[in-house]
């Protein structure tokens, strides 16, 4: 299992300076959120990705994906009734779809709360969402990537909460490169078994292409109350081989603090586990 760092977290570094640090760190990649590229991250030019690539190479790190897609540039929503917005919204994500790839990415994570809550006529936002997600999986299918459907808590969103709800719009969608994922926090907010159970449930289904690591208490892996010991277990029992992305929201008292502590946390989790399991079957 690979270890990513949410990019959010050392926004006020640049690009390079992100990367340097990760790695210096022990993580594995970063996990890029557009906004810290810019008010206008569908217009980053090939220069840029360029750049960027060379620097996570130089570190020694990958580009693994992107995640909180929406929130910039303002006004964007996959649920309005404004025809052009939902447009705009549409082309926005599918050069996300291309970015991705030309940053080397696998994955997208679309989560971002606030352009994706229905009004009151919940059918025709979920109708207006479905020809979204369409377009965004035949994007992905095109580029090679993964485009997940997130799951958020029901304090920040009021559309797609549980991961019933997620596999529900997957099967819609009906394409191999459109899946779902958990996220830790938001899945101990609102899912109704342990996330370790979750793990265990939905890993099987192929339907889960991504994790993201967080305690309910928005901060990193400990520094709350969340079992990660069991989490991990649950992914390593199951076989999960990919990339898990650490996002915390509240960084105490900083975000590279924050960055520390969690990978050392996981990393030390993830060895006592090794050190476990290899003297039970000795």
């Amino acid at each position: 299992m690979r270890f990513s760092l949410c990019n959010e977290v050392l926004r006020d570094l640049d690009f390079a300076a992100q990367c340097d640090f990760a790695a210096a760190l022990g993580y594995d990649g970063l996990e890029v959120a557009p906004f810290t590229l810019g008010d206008a991250p569908d217009k980053v030019g090939s220069g840029t990705i360029r750049a960027m690539r060379s620097a996570a190479e130089a570190s020694g790190i990958a580009i693994t994906g992107l995640h909180w897609l929406l929130i910039k540039p303002e006004g964007l929503s996959i649920v309005t009734e404004d025809a052009a917005v939902l447009s705009k919204t549409t082309a926005f994500l599918e050069r996300m779809v291309e970015l991705c790839g030309e940053l080397g990415g696998s994955v997208l994570v679309h989560g971002s709360p606030a352009q994706r809550r229905l009004g009151e006529d919940r059918e025709a936002g979920l109708t207006r969402a479905m020809k979204v997600f369409e377009a965004v999986a035949r994007a992905s299918e095109r580029a090679g990537v993964i485009y997940c459907l997130e799951p958020l808590s029901r304090h920040e969103t009021n559309f797609v909460n549980t991961l019933d709800e997620a596999a529900a719009i997957v099967g819609r969608v009906g394409s191999p490169n459109f899946r779902t994922m958990i996220d830790t926090s938001a899945a101990g907010l609102t899912e109704d078994m342990p996330v370790a159970d979750l793990i265990r449930k939905w890993m099987p289904t192929g339907l889960l292409a991504h994790v993201q690591l967080n305690d309910t208490n928005r901060r990193e892996p400990g520094a709350g109350e969340d079992d990660f010991p069991a989490i991990l277990r649950a992914l390593v029992e199951t076989g999960y081989g990919d990339c898990a992305a650490i996002e915390p929201f509240v960084y105490t008292p900083d975000g590279p603090a924050a960055a520390a502590r969690a990978i050392g946390f996981i990393r030390g989790i993830l060895a006592g586990l090794s050190s476990f399991t290899g003297s039970r079957e000795t």
